[in-house]
């Protein structure tokens, strides 16, 4: 079962130099078209690079949203992109929904999905060992990314790795 994402995930991953985590614990991604536009692959930006690779590779796959009424729908609280990723999360029975911004988790949780984000990501990455700092990828992730981590959950984050 592919885990489904919307643009965050993927794209803070990739500035960072940490894309592979997503294949490494769920194998294989399925982003929506609207996630694809977000990312903007065709352009010259930080990360654009490792996203057309992994869509090359065909771990990270484009797949078309059937339920047009439930991405209008969700769309009136979220953006197009984090719409079309539950919608589409629904319609393949997603194991997990990779999601970020706080309003797209509170819908998706309402849906009984299960949801994780970068810092998630991360964390995991960190415990199995495949992530030698938690500590200075969460700082990558806002210096390069401008990813946005509360300071308390940072400090949270650090002392639970022991950094």
């Amino acid at each position: 079962m592919p885990a489904v994402s919307n643009t965050s995930p993927v794209l803070n991953l990739a500035i960072i130099g940490q894309l592979s985590l997503l294949r490494q614990q769920f194998g294989e991604i399925w982003i929506p078209p609207a996630v694809l536009e977000e990312l903007r692959v065709g352009e010259d930006l930080p990360g654009s690079q490792s996203v057309r690779e992994a869509i090359e590779s065909g771990w990270l796959r484009v797949e078309e949203v059937r339920d047009q009424p439930l991405v209008q729908v969700l769309h009136r609280d979220l953006d197009k992109g984090e719409a079309e990723a539950i919608a589409l999360a629904l319609q393949v029975q997603a194991e997990w929904t990779l999601l970020d911004e706080r309003e797209g988790r509170r819908v998706a949780k309402s849906l009984r999905m299960k949801v994780t984000g970068v810092l998630g990501i991360l964390l995991r990455a960190w415990r199995e060992g495949e992530l030698p700092s938690l500590q200075r990828a969460m700082e990558e992730s806002r210096e390069k990314a401008g990813f946005r981590i509360g300071a308390e959950l940072f400090a949270d984050l650090v002392r639970e790795s022991g950094e």
